[in-house]
């Protein structure tokens, strides 16, 4: 089977070696060209519509990473811009003081998301998991904090340390998903100094597959929360809004102290959100200081306002999880086919294809075959990533799934031939 042919990305790579002189690395983060893979990634995009996108050199996608996640509806998604565009041209959105949107948002919040009763809306997700942090440790006294899973890119939880005093991070522990036992041993160790327990309520872990929880694990985790008194805080930044209008803590109806939202909920507009209980989240009255100079800008405020309407009004997340089933069946169906050690986790809205380590322990063998895969795709037109899952949208179309189904089933059958067992 032949090789899909290399796509030009002459404009991609001229701005990046442009970038570099002006950026440092040129690009930063995860968009960085090393997190995906050299060569065969585009680095710049001018448009997007609907599930697609272009890059500099004219090649179109149909898009599987939404934008790292916020983009729910579709991209250039007309009610939500058409909104944000008339309160620019008729009202204006940056003032001395909060608008009327603030009070909106807070009452939808609190009306969708269980353990919601009064909230505080920031920009990024790392500023809303650090001041939930600061919250849980104002509100407890307390020091200490238990984390499962990725929470951004401050000191306190950013993975790469560099940069960072090792006592900005000292009392912060990890634990695995779904390993109660793990948290349980650190919580009789540290759980009268612990604050807070913070925890991705759906396992996401960077690079690997995903995890739903365990019959038991969550349920476990609140009770050793209120066993030592730590306030127990779901980072949903990827998951409200995409598996449930009330997220994972509504999906799997356990409720947590505090919750984090963000990215789905403006449909890339920038805004994050802590909300919780009462008599938590009025540590942020008295006890400490968040601020920002953008953060009671309306614009966001406006697309949140406008994406729930229309997820509501249209039933987009029961369409996104009918359509997700049927695609997610086919693509296992498809994985079956080929003994290249393919493995398919997630759920329906937001799903993972790696490739395992065969019995032979041959681990250059599975990062040949991952590499291979994702580069089929992306020469074919198909926007997934070797080491970050995917998400569907509502501007996903059948047409749009069925043709990612085919370059699935061709690409698999090229490492299987290319990279046999």
């Amino acid at each position: 089977m032949e090789e899909t042919k290399k796509l030009n990305l002459a404009k991609s790579l001229e701005l990046y070696e442009e970038a570099k002189t002006l950026i440092p690395g040129g690009v930063l983060g995860a968009r960085k060209p090393t997190d995906f893979i050299m060569g065969e990634y585009p680095i710049f995009i001018t448009e997007g519509k609907g599930a697609h996108f272009k890059d500099v050199d004219g090649n179109e996608y149909i898009d599987f990473l939404c934008g790292y996640g916020p983009i729910i509806l579709g991209y250039r998604e007309e009610e939500v811009d058409n909104a944000v565009i008339a309160q620019i041209k008729n009202k204006g959105f940056c003032f001395n003081l909060s608008q009327p949107f603030q009070n909106e948002l807070a009452s939808k919040v609190k009306e969708l998301v269980p353990c919601a009763e009064m909230s505080i809306f920031l920009k990024t997700g790392s500023d809303a998991t650090t001041a939930s942090i600061r919250i849980a440790r104002a509100h407890t006294g307390r020091l200490k904090v238990m984390r499962c899973g990725y929470h951004g890119w401050h000191d306190w939880c950013v993975e790469m340390k560099g940069g960072i005093p090792e006592k900005f991070y000292e009392d912060v522990y990890g634990f695995r998903y779904n390993d109660l036992d793990q948290l349980e041993d650190l919580m009789k160790k540290h759980g009268d100094q612990t604050a807070a327990i913070i925890l991705t309520p759906f396992g996401h872990p960077l690079h690997q597959k995903m995890q739903e929880p365990k019959p038991g694990f969550l349920e476990g985790v609140r009770t050793l929360a209120d066993k030592y008194g730590a306030v127990l805080i779901y980072d949903e930044i990827r998951t409200c809004f995409r598996l449930s209008l009330g997220g994972a803590q509504g999906y799997y109806g356990v409720t947590p102290d505090l919750t984090i939202l963000g990215k789905g909920m403006a449909n890339g507009y920038a805004i994050s959100v802590v909300t919780g209980k009462k008599e938590i989240m009025m540590a942020a009255a008295s006890e400490l200081f968040i601020s920002s100079t953008f953060f009671p800008n309306s614009l966001p405020y406006i697309a949140a306002l406008k994406t729930i309407e229309i997820l509501e009004r249209d039933k987009v997340l029961d369409g996104i999880w009918e359509k997700g089933k049927h695609f997610l069946a086919k693509i296992q169906a498809i994985l079956d086919k080929y003994d290249v050690g393919a493995e398919l986790s997630g759920v329906a809205p937001m799903f993972f294809i790696t490739f395992k380590v065969g019995e032979d322990g041959n681990k250059q063998l599975r990062r040949e075959r991952r590499t291979a895969f994702y580069t089929e795709l992306i020469r074919k037109g198909f926007f997934f990533t070797p080491h970050h899952h995917a998400y569907l949208c509502h501007r996903h179309t059948e047409e749009d799934l069925e043709k990612t189904l085919r370059a699935i089933d061709e690409s698999l059958a090229f490492i299987q031939e290319k990279y046999p067992g």
